[in-house]
């Protein structure tokens, strides 16, 4: 629904990437649909038998590190059991007519984030998610100067089954590969034609816009007001470094985009009050999105 009460029906287009679009019509969230059954998450703090948890570590591949080093460890990186991608492959490239393949060459990882094995990423305190984005940002960086064949490093995180987490224990992934996906090649190149054009960054500009509170949508030919919209309503947090937004053309209803407020595209380059910052805005945008949507499950990608 629209500020003023009525149904909205439109096309969004995605300002990063013009040439992707969303169809938008809230109506059809009042459609009758059966009620989803809420799944209960483990909340307990060690489970003998899960493979994640402290005392268990036979149980997975070697360990690259744990931090800290040590049995009490907190957040520990292992080699995923079930690899995509693997560093015993060698990257080839194989053509037959119209079918082109790359040999699955790369690296692929799990994050254990937490000794606890059902805490959720809101309950995690504030030092510690900064703690294991440290910790992303060091493997990253690693991994990058470690072959100069792996051009794309990719952090994600699914929790809950639904949302295709496997196992129960709270962990998260890191993917290397020796090719940039095409998703992350057009923002990347929208994003240098918009600053070539208007002399400014996209990102910088969706901030901005995001942080007015209200804005008028004039009629280009008759001069009349269209439509007075809430920008602000599209700013779920704001930190002194980093704002949580929701997309003006969300691809998922409860899509979140938490964006650094200074202009700076690389994270590798954030320090630790950036990290502190980062954690509290995602600390809370996660605990008002478990609020009100109870016991969300969901995927985060960095």
């Amino acid at each position: 629904m629209s500020e003023s009460g009525e149904n909205v029906r439109e096309i969004r287009i995605n300002p990063i990437v013009p040439t992707e679009s969303v169809l938008v019509a809230t109506a059809r969230g009042m459609r009758p649909k059966n009620a989803e059954e809420r799944v209960e998450r483990d909340t307990r703090a060690v489970v003998e038998t899960c493979p994640f948890c402290r005392g268990n570590e036979e149980r997975t591949p070697p360990q690259i590190k744990s931090y800290p080093d040590g049995d009490a460890w907190e957040i520990r990186i292992v080699p995923n059991l079930y690899p995509v991608l693997g560093d015993d492959r060698t990257q080839s490239n194989i053509a037959f007519g119209l079918q082109q393949v790359i040999d699955g060459y790369g690296r692929h990882e799990v994050v254990i984030d937490n000794a606890s094995h059902g805490i959720a990423l809101h309950e995690m305190t504030q030092q510690h998610l900064a703690d294991l984005f440290s910790v992303y940002q060091q493997r990253m960086a690693e991994l990058y100067a470690s072959d100069r064949r792996l051009k794309y490093v990719l952090v994600f995180k699914n929790f809950g089954a639904a949302a295709g987490a496997s196992i129960a224990h709270t962990h998260s992934q890191i993917i290397a590969t020796p090719v940039v996906p095409e998703n992350v090649q057009n923002e990347v190149q929208h994003s240098r034609e918009y600053h070539k054009k208007l002399s400014h960054c996209v990102f910088c500009s969706l901030i901005d816009e995001a942080l007015t509170y209200e804005a008028t949508i004039y009629d280009r030919n008759s001069g009349q007001i269209r439509r007075k919209i809430n920008v602000g309503q599209y700013v779920i947090e704001r930190g002194q470094r980093f704002v949580a937004i929701k997309p003006f053309a969300s691809r998922f209803e409860w899509e979140i985009h938490i964006l650094p407020l200074q202009h700076e595209a690389d994270f590798l380059k954030a320090d630790r009050d950036d990290l502190d910052d980062f954690a509290r805005v995602l600390r809370r945008t996660m605990a008002r999105l478990d609020k009100v949507v109870g016991g969300v499950q969901y995927n985060f990608f960095l």
